[in-house]
């Protein structure tokens, strides 16, 4: 069936296929909130995302290539084993690295691409259904929970950080909160009237950023307050 296309007061263009009366998603009759300001454009939210996402794919990538190399000889030194702190062998070669009975990194090579696709889908002007987005929301918060486990773990327990790993945490993380920044605008996450009110404040006053550069600069006192005087020595 033809596609309609509409633009948006923001010059947004959206892209939706008509389907059977019965087979049409809510999108089509909730409201989407228009913010003013290139931040909530989306353009500038799925390229965000589309950069976070390859950002994470190139680190999952060479981690996998790792664990091949390290797979074939446990004392392979690796290119990012920078010091005692600093070593992505010693993460690697941890429990918690392979914590489903294959390394982390592969879910990574699985994950972000899919994530890709919807970044490069949206710049393009595609509205996904309600409960893709919703589910996709899920999915990811199921992953920046296992992100932020595998940080704590190698904080205080591996005492070894894995730079890659780390870059991994930071795409996981700016993912997330551009993904919840969008369907929070789009009205995607099933939450009662007063709440979607709440939601939207919190985006309006630009609280999400903050919140996301907080986690990110408390990530990095934490690392520096714990390994500082070691973590180049």
């Amino acid at each position: 069936m033809p596609a309609t296309t509409t633009t948006s007061a923001a010059g947004d263009t959206d892209v939706d296929v008509d389907l059977p009366a019965g087979e049409r998603d809510e999108p089509r009759t909730r409201a989407v909130t228009e913010m003013p300001g290139f931040r909530h454009s989306r353009t500038w939210i799925f390229a965000t995302m589309l950069f976070s996402a390859c950002l994470s794919l190139v680190a999952s990538f060479t981690l996998s290539y790792d664990a091949l190399l390290l797979a074939a000889n446990p004392d392979q030194q690796l290119a990012c084993d920078i010091s005692s702190v600093l070593s992505c062998g010693t993460v690697a070669l941890s429990w918690q690295a392979s914590l489903l009975g294959f390394p982390n990194a592969f879910l990574g090579m699985m994950c972000e691409p899919v994530v890709i696709t919807i970044a490069v889908a949206g710049l393009a002007g595609v509205r996904f259904p309600r409960w893709f987005m919703f589910t996709a929301q899920a999915i990811y918060l199921v992953g920046l929970t296992f992100a932020y486990w595998l940080f704590t773990q190698s904080m205080w327990d591996i005492g070894a950080l894995c730079p890659w790993c780390l870059v991994i945490t930071l795409g996981t993380t700016l993912v997330f909160m551009t993904l919840l920044h969008h369907n929070i605008l789009h009205d995607n996450l099933y939450l009662s009237p007063r709440m979607q009110e709440r939601a939207l404040a919190f985006v309006r006053s630009d609280a999400d950023l903050f919140v996301t550069i907080g986690v990110l600069v408390t990530i990095v006192a934490l690392i520096v307050s714990k390994y500082g005087a070691v973590l180049l020595g």
